[in-house]
């Protein structure tokens, strides 16, 4: 069980959060659980809703140092990972980092690179180092991606190869604020402005122990049944051009841990699969008959479909 400051601590996090992201509670905590979770967070919707400032966000309030990367088409890997030069003094070539050495990378509009330059992230997302002529580097602990991207239909837009889309552990959308929380903005004018006025709620080396104490948190053989009865059930799906994969369902283990863990609870619930599954599993599945993901309410469908054990 978390202990009672650590569970306020994260309950600080959300609801300053939500001073600044107003009226999306729910993808704040599938965010911060993407993060307990040790995972990546892919946020896809239109521009200006919110996905840079949530980032920004985040990063301030878990006291993670954050760098910034606008994606472009022309970019190169080395405007990732960093690029070594020839230093005269030494007379040896030395290693300059790329802004993604940071606990916090948020990878802007990352479609809108050529899958050459979206590639120099994958060995970073899965292994959390990089490996540049010949030498291997670590990258910061913790070391978390937020990824945005703007709708494949818009122009200038490369769409993520699957293997990179999989290293995802989730996928949010945020959409459009509802009426009430609309008028506050309105009212109020924008939100960024405040962000130099968060307090950060943690450090790195605080944020570590909770991420393994989430990882802890129990998980009954019986729940283990009904995840892979669900996992089962997308293999086995008409609708969907392949299953979720092993990695996918540890995944969907990792994040309703870190989703119970953020509850303050000790065990996890079928509710908590539920919560979190569209949101692991969106972006992992294509739908047959067209050459989209599967949509919330396929995933919806599904959870119906399948009986608790």
């Amino acid at each position: 069980m978390p202990s009672i400051e650590k569970k306020s601590s994260i309950v600080d996090v959300i609801a300053a959060a939500n001073q600044i992201i107003l009226g999306k509670n729910e993808q704040i905590r599938l965010a911060l659980a993407c993060l307990l979770a040790r995972g990546h967070l892919l946020i896809e919707d239109l521009p200006g809703v919110g996905k840079t400032t949530l980032a920004h966000t985040l990063a301030r309030l878990l006291g993670l140092q954050f760098s910034r990367i606008q994606f472009t088409s022309d970019m190169l890997p080395a405007d990732v990972i960093g690029i070594s030069i020839f230093d005269r003094e030494s007379s040896n070539f030395k290693f300059l980092p790329g802004a993604l050495f940071s606990h916090v990378l948020l990878a802007d509009e990352i479609n809108r690179a050529t899958p050459k330059t979206q590639s120099a992230l994958l060995e970073a997302m899965e292994e959390r180092q990089v490996t540049t002529e010949g030498e291997t580097r670590p990258l910061p602990d913790p070391f978390f991606v937020i990824a945005t991207q703007n709708p494949s239909s818009q122009i200038g837009t490369f769409p993520l190869p699957e293997s990179q889309l999989d290293r995802f552990l989730l996928r949010i959308e945020l959409g459009y604020p509802d009426r009430q929380a609309e008028r506050a903005l309105l009212e109020g004018g924008g939100r960024r402005e405040h962000l130099p006025e968060l307090a950060a709620c943690f450090n790195p080396d605080q944020l570590i122990p909770l991420q393994k104490q989430a990882a802890d948190i129990h998980v009954s053989p019986a729940l283990l049944d009904y995840v892979q009865l669900l996992i089962e059930a997308t293999r086995n799906s008409p609708m969907f051009v392949h299953g979720l994969s092993p990695r996918a369902a540890l995944a969907l283990i990792a994040v309703a841990r870190a989703w119970t863990f953020i509850d303050g609870r000790s065990m996890v619930l079928p509710e908590d699969i539920q919560a979190v599954l569209p949101s692991v599993a969106c972006h992992r599945l294509r739908l047959v008959h067209s050459a989209d993901h599967a949509r919330p309410e396929d995933i919806a469908n599904l959870i119906r479909a399948i009986p608790l054990v």
